[in-house]
């Protein structure tokens, strides 16, 4: 599955000025907020309104593009970055993007291209390397590949990928010992890294390194336990050695992460009716069919379990839908033969023996070219196992391993997504907000409730019922076009009704969602000033400010790291992040109101935490997640947020301890964090 492009890009890559007229300027402003904060519909909307009013400026055409490539609108995206390259052919963003959006329609060679010019004006740029090399593996290029990522790593000596990379180079051109050394190379650097420990289990499996292979993949399983390949690998590993149980434990697990995965469901299905389970087996294998209708492979299989089950008419059907796409497959005819003989359709299956007896009077006269038979009925090789894309239906007994390239896909993905999330980033659970939409979880989890929510719910004022989440959901094309014509509604009820703070609340949440964050706070600050007991308009105002905040001191850090990668002496003049002290203190002071107001409000105590930690202040945070999870003692999200803190001050005994409950609680990613923290301490 498809990766998102890493929202630093915008930052660290794009640091773009907008010159033009103060309207433009704030349209663009709030389409780049919407952008970072990943409502890629609604930003595209905004940088409509720029272009449309001065299509002259090229920036617009670029952040479209990047958000049409997060919607994956590939051919969009490359339209778009090839405008802005028109306009403005020196800039090295333009090219990067517009290579992405290629890679993803296999343009290999345009995205050489396009890297190839980047590398002009940027040649130490890693990320450029780093797809050039990936481009080139593509095209079969594997000298140009190696080339290229021995510059990578003379560039960045210390870059995991790059060695993964070339190690994947060396397999493809079958030098097993350099393809290992670099990976243990990149294991000696970074032992963390799951797909380091996933590429070398690879590579063992292509030696036949089975048990080496097997510990290996434990190992990234370890570091990623929501990798349904690493399962799907490993439990092929297992199966190599004879360990039946431990496979099926394996396609298990993988089935539980993702339930319509066909590797995993055809596999167990197999392992499952080997051993006489099967009725569970033609689950899985209807399974496969409903994800993958054309796979004869498991048409066939269901065809023999519903005959052994008893299900004869069933069997015939599928056996009949293999041989209309193999009518030269002998098995199929002798198979549907004894189906139909068992219903007690004599004709029937004296039809199918007569071509048996035809195909066997032809292979003993040699009359028969079986080399351009579709069934391939030749005599079967011994391997267990067979490519994905293996079409000949006589391997149908045969597990289902991934294609090479399809796994270097996956792996090339990896490292063009959010880098720092191929395994559980490290880092707090999001502040909570108001609002009309909330993502579903992987797992049930309860419901945040409190009584100030749902008075204002009772009051019917708001469009929509609220809700109390830090797991925000991007709106579609048709809730922007909703909350656009709220706020004009809501507009008329303010002039209407001047003095009515809830209506003032429900435009700021309107406005909040388009991201147009400066005037939800003024809307928010509006709505205080009619009523200042209005706790939901402290909250959602704190909140709001921190967001604002957040991508102010981002595009701070990406302006500094523009200054210091400029050739000129004064860039390298070190840079000193503002402060932003007032606005912290606006902030702190927004969610003391509302515990001052509500100081059963758990929220507001998990916030502030929230707040103390990004201040550094981790004793202070640690007191008010206490506070929170006082409040509500099924509170995950708090007890990991402070088994975290705990283990930033080197408390980690406790940080475990909290960490763990997180984990009971349903927070399942907290059991990645404990393993290696747990490793680290050992």
């Amino acid at each position: 599955m498809l990766r998102k492009v890493p929202f630093y890009i915008i930052l660290m890559l794009c640091h773009l000025s907008v010159v033009a007229q103060i309207n433009t300027d704030r349209v663009m402003m709030i389409g780049r907020n919407a952008l970072y904060f990943e409502d890629y519909v609604l930003s595209i909307q905004y940088f409509n309104q720029v272009i449309n009013a001065k299509p002259y400026l090229h920036q617009p055409y670029f952040f479209r593009g990047l958000a049409k490539l997060n919607l994956e609108d590939y051919t969009g995206a490359e339209q778009d970055c090839s405008e802005a390259i028109n306009m403005n052919p020196f800039v090295v963003d333009y090219y990067q993007l517009r290579g992405l959006a290629r890679i993803h329609q296999g343009k290999f060679t345009d995205a050489i291209s396009d890297y190839a010019q980047a590398l002009v004006h940027a040649p130490e740029n890693v990320g450029l390397w780093h797809n050039m090399v990936l481009c080139k593996m593509r095209e079969k290029d594997f000298d140009g590949a190696r080339t290229d990522v021995q510059r990578l790593l003379d560039i960045s000596p210390h870059y995991v990928p790059g060695y993964l990379m070339s190690a994947e180079v060396w397999m493809k051109q079958q030098d097993t010992l350099k393809a290992e050394a670099d990976i243990n190379h990149a294991l000696n650097l970074d032992k963390y890294n799951a797909d380091t420990w996933s590429m070398r289990a690879m590579l063992y499996l292509q030696m036949e390194r089975y048990k080496d292979a097997e510990s290996d993949l434990g190992q990234a399983i370890h570091l990623a336990s929501m990798n349904v390949s690493n399962y799907i690998n490993r439990a092929l590993a297992r199966y190599h050695q004879n360990n039946l149980r431990g496979a099926m434990s394996d396609y298990d697990m993988a089935v539980d992460i993702e339930p319509n995965n066909p590797i995993a469901r055809y596999n167990r299905g197999l392992l499952r009716a080997q051993v006489g389970d099967d009725n569970r087996a033609i689950e899985d294998f209807d399974r496969v069919i409903d994800t993958e209708p054309t796979n004869m492979m498991a048409i066939f299989n269901r065809a023999q379990l519903r005959y052994q089950t008893g299900d004869y008419q069933g069997a015939i059907n599928d056996y009949t839908t293999v041989l209309e796409e193999y009518p030269d497959f002998l098995t199929g005819y002798q198979q549907r033969a004894a189906a139909r003989r068992a219903l007690g359709d004599k004709h029937g299956a004296e039809m199918d023996e007569s071509i048996l007896l035809k195909a066997e009077i032809d292979r003993r006269n040699a009359l028969a070219d079986n080399s351009n038979n579709k069934g391939n009925e030749e005599k079967d090789d011994e391997k267990k196992t067979r490519k994905k894309s293996d079409k000949n239906v006589k391997n149908y007994r045969k597990l289902v391993v991934a294609d090479n390239d399809e796994l270097q896909q996956k792996y090339k993905n990896e490292y063009r997504g959010r880098i720092q999330n191929r395994n559980v980033k490290v880092e707090l659970e999001p502040m909570y907000v108001l609002s009309y939409y909330k993502k579903d979880g992987e797992v049930e989890r309860p419901i945040n409730f409190h009584k100030i929510v749902d008075e204002l719910n009772n009051a019917q004022v708001l469009a929509k019922r609220l809700y109390v989440t830090n797991q925000e959901l991007p709106l579609n094309q048709t809730q922007v076009e909703e909350h656009f014509a709220s706020i004009d509604r809501y507009s008329t009820f303010i002039v209407e009704n001047p003095r009515r703070a809830d209506i003032q609340f429900a435009r700021a949440l309107d406005f909040y969602l388009v991201q147009d964050l400066a005037s939800a706070v003024d809307d928010l600050t509006q709505t205080l000033l009619k009523d200042d007991k209005f706790v939901p308009a402290y909250f959602n105002r704190a909140l709001i400010r921190c967001k604002q905040l957040e991508y102010k001191r981002a595009e701070e850090a990406a302006e500094a790291m523009e200054r210091e990668s400029k050739p000129d002496s004064k860039s390298k003049l070190p840079i000193t992040p503002m402060s932003h002290v007032h606005e912290y203190e606006m902030v702190h002071a927004d969610l003391n109101k509302v515990i001052q107001l509500a100081p059963d409000f758990e929220y507001a105590y998990y916030n502030r935490a929230v707040l103390f930690c990004q201040q550094n202040d981790y004793h202070a945070a640690i007191v008010d997640f206490g506070k929170a999870i006082e409040l509500n003692p099924t509170f995950a999200e708090a007890y990991y947020n402070r088994g975290l803190t705990y283990i930033f001050l080197g408390q980690a005994k406790d940080g475990l301890a909290d960490l763990s409950k997180a984990g009971e609680l349903g927070l399942f990613k907290a059991y990645n964090i404990i393993k290696r923290y747990t490793e680290t301490e050992e």
